[in-house]
């Protein structure tokens, strides 16, 4: 692993990482994955900006508020997802 020259965050055997891809590739092309990412098309991306689709709607967030979980910070998003949705 150290030799690629791709940084990778996930440390899988060859096995793990050839499931992961078929599963996200299963994922990305869902209907509703597709639908979504026309509608970004149409919209059009900027780099100053993610768009998040959530109750029917698209809203426009700053790639700052975005990565820092709006102000929330990282930390707390970690613990929050322990004790919320692994429970």
């Amino acid at each position: 692993m150290k030799s690629s020259p791709i940084f990778l965050k996930q440390r899988l055997s060859p096995k793990a990482a050839a499931a992961k891809k078929k599963r996200d590739i299963a994922t990305a092309k869902t209907t509703k994955r597709k639908a979504r990412k026309a509608e970004n098309q149409r919209i059009g991306q900027s780099s100053t900006s993610d768009l998040h689709h959530s109750g029917g709607k698209v809203k426009r967030t700053s790639i700052k508020n975005n990565r820092g979980n709006f102000g929330r910070g990282t930390k707390k998003e970690k613990q929050w997802k322990k004790t919320v949705h692994l429970s």
